[in-house]
């Protein structure tokens, strides 16, 4: 067991040799570490969400599973909000607010940090809508590429300002900052009418519609549904439970044609964390208020 002091808190570390990513030998260690380098940038995107997380004590090619309520163990000084839906029970979720909150997750073996897309203090209103692309076997990034580039310019039409990431596997995840006025089936309706959009241009290269995964094969799923309270896509920065350790990272719309995910990996993003952090942290500031395109899709 080792201890470290951050911001006066001691956080214990354990087992920091287990091996988490068995082909290229990455250790929880080599996740601490990666995670403190990137908290700067990390951190602010964490800052009062409810956090869903994903914990693999093993490694990712062991037994893992989901947890949203703040274990029992959990030291006292980790920050939470309980929140209870109007049918069911509370649940403590953590809030990443700090770097000792950070370490002591990337400890208890969150490899991957999915925070809400709205804040504690109005859970009900999003700070961004978020497109989801998943391109479904056999297709690949380089779909996911193509409708991207699609969306974007259907978005620039509007003047909607956009800021994609890569989702650390082979989607792409375009992020519309707005402002915290609009209710999360606003948001889905506004990701909806856009989709429509791309749809119509690409009926065969695209699903909206479609919830069996069987129907979208061959396909870029836009899945607007993904827009709703307390459902999460991997936070920019965060690392990922595949092969090769990808890590979650933005990029301009000018880069997107040189972008791949396999470049960014536990051990390479060092490099673009801080480029990427500075531009996307700054792009997230922009709010913008949809209400005449919510007009519009409500009139189609």
């Amino acid at each position: 067991m080792t201890e470290l002091l951050i911001n006066e808190q001691p956080v214990k570390l354990s087992k920091l040799e287990k091996v988490f990513w068995p082909g290229e030998g990455y250790t929880k260690s080599d996740l601490i570490q990666y995670y403190i380098k990137a908290a700067p940038y990390l951190i602010p995107l964490l800052q009062d969400r409810p956090l869903s997380l994903t914990r693999y004590p093993d490694g990712i090619a062991g037994k893992w599973f989901y947890q949203k309520n703040k274990p029992a163990h959990a030291p006292d000084w980790i920050p939470s909000f309980d929140w209870r839906p109007r049918k069911g029970k509370v649940t403590q979720y953590i809030l990443c607010n700090n770097l000792e909150t950070l370490v002591w997750l990337a400890n208890q073996a969150c490899i991957e940090l999915h925070p809400w897309f709205s804040r504690y203090d109005k859970v009900n209103y999003p700070d961004y809508a978020v497109f989801d692309l998943d391109p479904m076997e056999p297709l690949d990034f380089e779909a996911a590429r193509e409708i991207a580039l699609l969306l974007k310019s259907v978005l620039d039409e509007f003047r909607i300002f956009s800021v994609p990431k890569t989702s650390g596997a082979t989607g792409i995840h375009i992020y519309v900052p707005v402002v915290r006025k609009f209710t999360y089936k606003e948001i889905q309706l506004f990701i909806q009418y856009i989709g429509k959009f791309v749809l119509q241009a690409y009926p065969q290269k695209t699903s909206l519609y479609e919830r069996r995964v069987k129907d979208r094969r061959g396909k870029v799923y836009i899945d607007y549904l993904q827009n709703n309270r307390g459902q999460t896509v991997a936070s920019a920065f965060s690392v990922r439970p595949r092969p090769g350790a990808p890590v979650s990272l933005p990029f301009c719309w000018e880069d997107i044609h040189t972008v791949h995910p396999e470049q960014f990996t536990l051990h390479t993003a060092e490099q673009r964390i801080k480029e990427a952090g500075d531009f996307y942290l700054g792009a997230l500031e922009k709010k913008q208020d949809i209400r005449p395109l919510l007009r519009r899709a409500r009139e189609s």
